[in-house]
């Protein structure tokens, strides 16, 4: 076994861990979420069969590999990826990896490996923050431990995805990340189904714990369907020099989602920044934000996110937090509602604690300006194609500090989108 890392810095480790976040799930299992509509998981089943473990992933049917490469992965040829992660419903079916000090396996599988991870395991997030985790450590589950060794710079991402296949199915996945000291990581994972238009439920809990000097860049590309209900609950922890830039991308229909990623940056000079591309389709229920606590002098953050509706409901959130001198922090969401149904409520939050911090937001809202369509349509486009390169130039979005790699990835999925929705 390799040293084992430092534990996560200003977290309290529990004895008896076992125990504890048991009674402390037990608990909260009926405790309703802060934000977003309550689901009832009683309509959910929680059992599943196991499925077979793929030693070739590309051997998987077409009609699979096809959804997948929706979300961003790539199985038929991987030779950009570091490694590849697939868990389908509560079964991790593939783990590999092909870099020198960078480890991907189920969690479950690196509990046994690493005795000190439990001291990691429900450090981020709390196991009863709310019945959804705790649904997460009371029901069966697994997912994905990803892990750079100190030093150690990915040449390319390492892809995940999280996919279900049985009807009326509750998903429970706990994903564990760490970035050791001036290591870098790059991920891609997807989350999608087979489903056509069958109801079920995903359950996701991801804790990252990215170290002094490290880099992560964490890029999810969600792809439901109209009946699903999606409850994601997230947590990173930054500790000095630090990076987490975190890329959300929504633009197929799901039914209701709501979720909250909480980026902690305690260590001097940590940043955090996150981006989210959302489309609300028609009865579609979003619910989206981020919170960042900017806990040590030179700590900054940047949440961007860009909301559409087309008859579905948006809730944008934001929350900056500035607990330490000299932070900066900078909150940015512009909605545009392409119908007569559908709403987009943007709610920036900012609160300074003490003298020498710099906040701001700002939001807006509203229709596709008319002006710009004549002009574009003064130029020989017709009133569909005016629009549609509006929409397409407001849903680009630059992102400082992300490979262009991973830039292009993460345009090819708004691209694939947008070619449902224009």
């Amino acid at each position: 076994m390799d040293n084992a890392p430092n534990a996560p810095s200003e977290v309290h480790i529990m004895s008896n861990i076992s125990e504890s976040k048991k009674e402390k799930a037990q608990s909260a299992i009926n405790k309703k979420a802060a934000m977003g509509e309550d689901i009832d998981l009683s309509q959910f089943t929680r059992s599943a069969e196991e499925h077979p473990y793929r030693k070739d992933p590309s051997e998987l049917n077409a009609a699979t590999k096809s959804k997948m490469l929706e979300a961003g992965l790539m199985l038929d040829d991987p030779s950009q990826r570091t490694g590849t992660f697939i868990q389908m419903d509560n079964t991790p079916i593939h783990s590999s990896v092909k870099e020198e000090g960078v480890e991907v396996m189920p969690v479950s599988q690196a509990m046994k490996k690493h005795d000190w991870l439990a001291d990691y395991y429900w450090k981020a997030v709390a196991v009863d923050t709310d019945k959804y985790t705790a649904s997460v450590e009371l029901g069966q589950n697994d997912g994905y431990f990803i892990r750079t060794l100190p030093g150690v710079k990915t040449n390319y991402p390492v892809q995940a995805c999280l996919y279900l296949s049985k009807a009326k199915f509750a998903q429970n996945v706990h994903n564990i990340i760490i970035a050791e000291e001036n290591s870098e990581l790059h991920i891609i994972t997807g989350c999608t189904t087979s489903l056509g238009n069958e109801p079920g439920m995903h359950m996701g809990v991801s804790e990252f714990y990215i170290k002094k000097g490290a880099k992560v860049t964490f890029t999810m590309i969600h792809s439901w369907n109209p009946e699903f209900a999606v409850r994601p609950r997230t947590a990173a922890i930054i500790e000095e020099d630090g990076l987490f830039l975190s890329n959300y991308v929504l633009m197929k229909p799901v039914n209701t989602i709501q979720m909250n990623p909480i980026a902690r940056c305690n260590g001097k000079n940590a940043t955090a920044r996150f981006n989210s591309i959302l489309v609300a389709r028609p009865d579609s229920n979003i619910d989206v934000g981020s919170r960042v606590y900017l806990n040590a002098p030179g700590a900054r953050t940047e949440i961007i996110s860009r909301a559409i509706t087309m008859g579905g409901n948006i809730v944008a959130r934001g929350y900056i937090e500035g607990n330490a001198p000299g932070v900066k922090g900078h909150l940015e969401c512009r909605g545009l509602i392409l119908t007569e149904k559908g709403t987009i409520h943007a709610i920036p939050e900012l609160k300074g604690n003490l003298a020498g911090i710099d906040l701001y937001h700002e939001a807006a809202v509203g229709k596709i300006a008319e002006e710009e369509v004549e002009y574009l349509m003064a130029r020989g486009m017709t009133r569909e194609q005016a629009t549609a390169t509006i929409v397409r130039g407001f849903l680009r979005v630059d992102i400082e500090g992300l490979p262009s790699m991973l830039n292009d990835e993460l345009q090819r999925a708004v691209k694939t989108s947008e070619n449902d929705f224009m």
